[in-house]
């Protein structure tokens, strides 16, 4: 429950700082006046795995909320030692990054 909310936030949401050098996660605000959703923990319940061109796993998108309520940030937790240029790219219906 609050995924539709979520969405309808995406127009309102915009970045506004980058979790560090070459990170490519980052904070999001969202500008009111939005619907809030309704979530019971700050991180989105989203099943985002992400996967080079060949095929392996190399992390996940997780979203994060402000308590619940509106979208706060993006985080790319890699599993490779790698530090990725950008967020992966919708491919063939499945988030994918360069090898």
């Amino acid at each position: 429950m609050g995924a539709s909310q979520l969405r309808s936030q995406l127009d309102r949401t915009e970045v506004i700082a980058v979790w560090g050098p070459d990170s490519v996660s980052v904070d999001l605000r969202v500008r009111e006046p939005c619907e809030h959703a309704a979530l019971a923990t700050a991180l989105a319940p989203v099943d985002a795995h992400v996967h080079d061109l060949s095929g392996a796993y190399v992390g996940e998108i997780l979203v994060w909320t402000d308590r619940g309520a509106t979208l706060a940030a993006l985080e790319f937790a890699r599993v490779t030692d790698e530090m990725p240029t950008s967020l992966p790219a919708v491919v063939d219906g499945r988030l994918s990054c360069p090898a």
